[in-house]
């Protein structure tokens, strides 16, 4: 099983319009509303790519219960903490006469010390029948930037492999803790190791630098130009499939669990490679963040490219 941790989950509309301007009234004739998170984005795809996922981390209110009952709905099984509060709405507004996508993000609620500690207990709980936990998105208010480190070191000691999927500090905090994977933009690279990516060499320089602290997979999303990832000390450069996007939301969290997916599968780095770079870009054909459509990702995964540097 692989279980995907959110912190922070949401509800995530999206709302397609056929002219977003600031300032007016827009009517939106078309509408989703998903549970969401990033680590909720993760444990969909891999329930669509056919393996076992399960869902936890903190909700709360009404929304709380939406998410649990759509979760429910889509056949992935959960294991949320509940605290005090109300989950948050997240807006994805898609400009159909431009393309253009706007996100407005809500704070969500605040976790308590008692909170924290039942986190804890349930990452502990959920790791020992794990083979892999996944750690997706923004820390919520009130929970140390060392969380993530923290709760890193739990499932680590209850012999689960991790993935971390965060930004800011909560990464450095994270990184502490070496995780077996985690997927920084070069932006979020430059801050790990202190100093701006002048040329292409100082990136791979960097992943080779992260994999000696012992973090077993480095992959650094370069957008639609793909990825280069550092796998076991080895080097990669994947390019991503041509396409038409459609919604460009989910797409990371798309790759994570197609990654995920193929390790929990005991594929050879390539393969996982491709499932994951495949699951991203399937994700951008769809109207829904952190959804696929298997047809697509098998026809996608023979549209990857994958150089050895």
């Amino acid at each position: 099983m692989i279980t995907t941790v959110t912190l922070n989950a949401a509800i995530d509309k999206t709302y397609y319009v056929d002219r977003f301007e600031l300032g007016k009234v827009t009517r939106v004739p078309k509408m989703h509303a998903l549970p969401g998170g990033k680590g909720i984005n993760v444990a969909r795809v891999i329930h669509l790519l056919g393996e076992s996922s399960l869902a936890t981390g903190f909700i709360a209110g009404s929304n709380g219960r939406f998410i649990e009952k759509k979760l429910t709905e889509q056949g992935i099984s959960h294991d949320f903490v509940t605290i005090e509060g109300e989950s948050r709405i997240c807006l994805n507004i898609i400009d159909r006469s431009s393309g253009e996508s706007t996100e407005i993000l809500e704070q969500g609620p605040t976790a308590a010390q008692m909170d924290q500690t039942a986190m804890e207990a349930k990452v502990k709980e959920l790791a020992e029948r794990s083979g892999i936990l996944c750690f997706s998105g923004s820390l919520l208010a009130g929970v140390p930037t060392d969380f993530y480190a923290r709760l890193i070191a739990t499932a680590k000691s209850a012999g689960a492999k991790v993935f971390l999927d965060t930004s800011g500090d909560a990464l450095l905090a994270g990184i502490e803790a070496v995780p077996y994977f985690i997927k920084p933009n070069e932006d979020e690279v430059a801050k790990i190791i202190g100093h701006p990516l002048e040329k292409e060499s100082d990136l791979y320089d960097s992943v080779q630098g992260l994999m000696e602290r012992g973090i077993a997979c480095v992959v650094v999303s370069l957008g639609e130009n793909g990825s280069l990832a550092g796998v076991e000390g080895q080097l990669y450069r994947v390019k991503a499939p041509r396409i038409e996007a459609v919604n460009t939301v989910g797409c990371g969290d798309s790759f994570v669990a197609g990654m995920a997916v193929g390790v929990a599968r005991g594929l050879p780095v390539e393969e996982c490679l491709r499932l994951a770079t495949a699951s991203g870009s399937a994700n951008a054909l769809t109207e829904e963040a952190g959804n696929v459509r298997l047809d697509d990702v098998q026809r996608l995964i023979a549209e990857v490219s994958i150089e050895l540097l």
